[in-house]
């Protein structure tokens, strides 16, 4: 790895933040216009709102920024164990997403919900051997130790639930990954205040910069879109960047947007298939089917508008920090 060649260079780690920032850009953005002709092709969704003009697109975009991330890491952040077996869990995740994106016949909710369960189990074990079981209250500063059974069940609930609102959350042109960026912004910053550890914090920043060059060409109108090969990275990544802060109770209202539109429909099928009781029933779901289909929102205001709601969520909470 291109590290251990300049640690010992003057001023090695502004090198390294440089070119791990150009390296993974322009990686992602030139491999997704030579490599996205490969992609499998979107069949158009029957219930989401608009859902029949992706018909046709490349799909499955989240293998191409996801491996560009990976291979960046690999070439500017110091490999650890722990930071290795993170990344092979994303890997994991975008692998599981994008048989899924290729497959003729979508698999089944059960299928990919043991999946999911199966990767949250790996990490929880993985970041239970290599940190506390405390979590910080960081508004109040206080620190409270948890059983460390208990520990690892919240964690995988933390996994499970992030993959999978993040994955519900797709469904308009750039939204996800917008909101997915400003999410891993505010953790970035937050990990800087909460001196979290630098490692890991550049490891959010080259995700974010991924991101960015697959929006190059997911901004409405798109070229291609990321299928559940991203959008289940995405989630896995934001969980485990928010668990590395030690205040995992910060996902709420960094992630609030991204919870509510994928999680509301999540809640609506739970209560239904176990209670037999149809809660919000007038609520569509996700939310940005809703706010498109029945308030009249445009693509373009419902990616503007989320954004921004999460944008002055992040920035309360950086400030309650802060001060």
């Amino acid at each position: 790895m291109l590290y251990s060649v300049v640690s010992d260079l003057k001023n090695a780690n502004s090198l390294l933040a440089l070119g791990g920032i150009l390296f993974a850009f322009a990686v992602t953005v030139f491999a997704t216009a030579k490599l996205s002709g490969w992609l499998p092709k979107d069949a158009g969704r029957e219930h989401a709102h608009d859902g029949k003009l992706s018909a046709g697109k490349p799909r499955g975009a989240g293998i191409i920024f996801v491996l560009a991330f990976t291979a960046a890491a690999f070439l500017f952040v110091p490999m650890k164990a722990e930071i290795m077996i993170y990344l092979i869990l994303t890997v994991i995740s975008m692998v599981t997403g994008f048989l899924d994106d290729a497959s003729e016949k979508p698999w089944g909710e059960f299928k990919k919900g043991f999946l999911d369960l199966c990767v949250a189990v790996l990490a929880a074990e993985t970041y239970l051997k290599y940190n506390p079981n405390t979590i910080e209250l960081a508004l109040f500063h206080v620190q409270i130790v948890i059983p460390r059974i208990l520990f690892a069940v919240l964690i995988v609930i933390l996994v499970w639930v992030s993959v999978n609102v993040t994955n519900c959350a797709d469904g308009v042109d750039g939204l996800s990954g917008t909101l997915t960026i400003i999410t891993l912004t505010t953790i970035y910053v937050l990990d800087r205040l909460l001196e979290s550890g630098e490692d890991f914090s550049f490891l959010i920043l080259l995700f974010g910069i991924c991101i960015m060059g697959y929006l190059w060409y997911n901004a409405a109108p798109s070229r291609l879109l990321m299928g559940d090969a991203g959008s289940r990275a995405m989630g896995f990544f934001i969980s485990i960047a928010i668990l590395k802060t030690g205040s995992p109770l910060l996902y709420i209202p960094v992630a609030l947007v991204l919870i509510l539109d994928g999680g509301l429909g999540l809640i609506k099928i739970l209560m239904i298939r176990l209670f037999k009781l149809h809660i919000m029933k007038k609520i569509r779901t996700p939310l940005h089917d809703h706010v498109r289909k029945l308030w009249g929102w445009s693509n373009t205001q419902t990616v503007f508008r989320f954004a921004i709601i999460q944008i002055i969520l992040s920035a309360a909470v950086i400030c309650g920090l802060g001060l």
